[in-house]
């Protein structure tokens, strides 16, 4: 345990009573761990803003083998809320990042440069990396002019591999098409910097996905969706004990179960609107918020219902489509899903729901079914084959229980019992051996296993949820339940990260460190 994350807990956690279960989900709907921020300024109004689009990033040179980007992290006024600038860490200087766009088999590197106040680091989630490239949190870029004296916890033996000014990430991308995405890992202030921007989408593509006829083009839609609150000028607003998020990591102590907004941010607008043709669309939905949960429907649902049709889960394709109602994501979950707006009159107004939301948060975005059109696209019966894993071939069960506990002197997050400590290798699974690894929590704590995919084999030793089909990289598990995973780690050796996606757990040591070995 840092310093600094020792002075916070005992500034913020006193003596642990945050942790009390009936402050859990304060305001910010049902089903949350996390309690509501509410904003300082008026909320806008609904359903005026234009749907954005992220900007798709151009390499800035290719070979024969390998897509290069650039990247600078810097501050930029952007405006989210219509008529204020909010200042925001941006990847470009853009809220959310840049989408790259990468071909399976095809290497792509991107170089970093740090011009923000702060150290970074850059996590592909979902990517097939190696260890080297896959943003360990003590893996710092450091300001150009930084020195890790000026930053908390970075000056005490909790340095990694460090760089100052930009650090190049290299991605073989050997792994088929999937919608993943970057975001900040920095150590103890991961929550606050991507709240504060530092989010973009990665999308692979490769040939199997070319030959299925999905809806593609301008009907290809990657959603970003968030919550912010605003202070009164437009800025972001974040309980951080220090804002800076220089010297002293953490949240107020009324937020330590995570901190959702009051505002729901899709793409960068609050609650835009985008017209379609009445046609089919894919829409890729991830789940960019610190803390808050959604269960995600259409109102109104098409006539018959089964408004969704997923395709894809986190890391890829799924077997065959599934039909649902409504889709759950937790932090950092992804689904596609392809939605039929033919089956609605043209001139039909249809919001997307936040089931889990109440208030301001009960709703996400509207579409507008615009006009006829002609569609070329189709939804397979089959998409790819997965092959099922065989839990019980699998020679190693690991188990692992998320829960509330004692960090240091002070309460806080922990695995099995232990606060994290980028120095302790808490397993050493082998390359290419199946292994069932068993999850336990106490909350809802969305778990993110880094380098390979997983499939969810059990529910509380029932069958797997409704949304727990095909390649998982983060699964939810509810409060007092288990759920099981069988992982085949490959491809790499070197010390990865497992870790609670509610980013405000994360950043008080709900993280554990492990070590793939030939």
């Amino acid at each position: 345990m840092t310093m600094s994350r020792r002075r916070f807990l005992g500034a913020a956690a006193g003596a642990g009573a945050a942790f009390a279960l009936a402050g859990c989900g304060r305001g910010a709907g049902s089903g949350q761990t996390a309690d509501l921020l509410a904003s300082e300024l008026q909320l806008p109004q609904r359903f005026r803003v234009p749907l954005p689009i992220p900007r798709v990033a151009k390499p800035a040179r290719s070979d024969a083998t390998t897509d290069y980007y650039e990247i600078t992290q810097r501050v930029a006024d952007v405006e989210i809320v219509p008529g204020y600038k909010t200042p925001v860490f941006g990847y470009d200087g853009e809220f959310p990042g840049p989408t790259i766009r990468s071909t399976s088999g095809r290497k792509t590197v991107v170089t970093h440069r740090n011009e923000l106040p702060v150290p970074t680091v850059v996590h592909l989630h979902g990517g097939h990396t190696p260890a080297e490239h896959d943003g360990y949190p003590t893996d710092l870029v450091f300001p150009k002019d930084g020195n890790p004296g000026d930053f908390a916890g970075h000056g005490d033996g909790m340095l990694g591999d460090i760089t100052r000014g930009s650090r190049t990430y290299e991605y073989p991308m050997r792994q088929a098409a999937a919608t993943l995405w970057y975001h900040d890992h920095r150590m103890d202030f991961t929550g606050p910097q991507v709240w504060r921007g530092l989010a973009g989408f990665h999308l692979i593509h490769d040939d199997v996905e070319a030959g299925l006829s999905l809806p593609h083009g301008d009907r290809d839609i990657p959603l970003m969706i968030c919550d912010r609150a605003f202070e009164a000028d437009g800025a972001f607003r974040y309980p951080a004990v220090d804002p800076t998020l220089r010297h002293v990591p953490g949240v107020r102590e009324e937020y330590m179960e995570g901190v959702a907004g009051d505002v729901v941010v899709v793409n960068g607008a609050p609650w835009p609107e985008l017209e379609v043709d009445a046609a089919r669309y894919r829409f890729r939905l991830l789940n960019a918020s610190n803390a808050r949960r959604y269960r995600l429907s259409l109102d109104p649902n098409p006539s018959g219902g089964d408004g969704f049709v997923q395709i894809a889960s986190d890391v890829g394709f799924l077997a065959q489509p599934l039909r649902h109602d409504r889709i759950d994501l937790a932090p950092a979950e992804r689904s596609e899903v392809i939605v039929d707006f033919s089956r609605y009159p043209v001139g039909t107004e249809i919001v997307l729901r936040n089931e889990l939301g109440n208030g301001s948060t009960a709703e996400v975005m509207r579409f507008v079914v615009a006009r006829k059109a002609a569609d070329d696209s189709t939804i397979p019966e089959r998409l790819v084959e997965i092959e099922p894993y065989d839990a019980a071939a699998a020679k190693v069960h690991r188990e692992w229980s998320f829960t509330r506990g004692r960090v240091g002197n002070h309460a806080g997050w922990t695995i099995n019992g232990k606060a994290f400590d980028p120095n302790r290798i808490d397993a050493e699974p082998k390359l290419g051996e199946l292994e069932v690894w068993r999850f336990y929590s106490d909350l809802h704590h969305p778990v993110h296993i880094h380098l390979s995919p997983f499939q969810v084999i059990s529910r509380n030793g029932r069958a797997p949820g409704p949304y727990d089909a095909g390649w998982k990289d983060t699964v939810d598990i509810p409060p007092t339940d288990y759920v099981e995973v069988a992982i085949r780690f490959s491809g790499f050796t070197g010390k990865y990260m497992m870790h609670c996606h509610n980013l405000e757990h994360e950043d008080m040591a709900m993280m554990s460190a492990f070590e793939t070995v030939d």
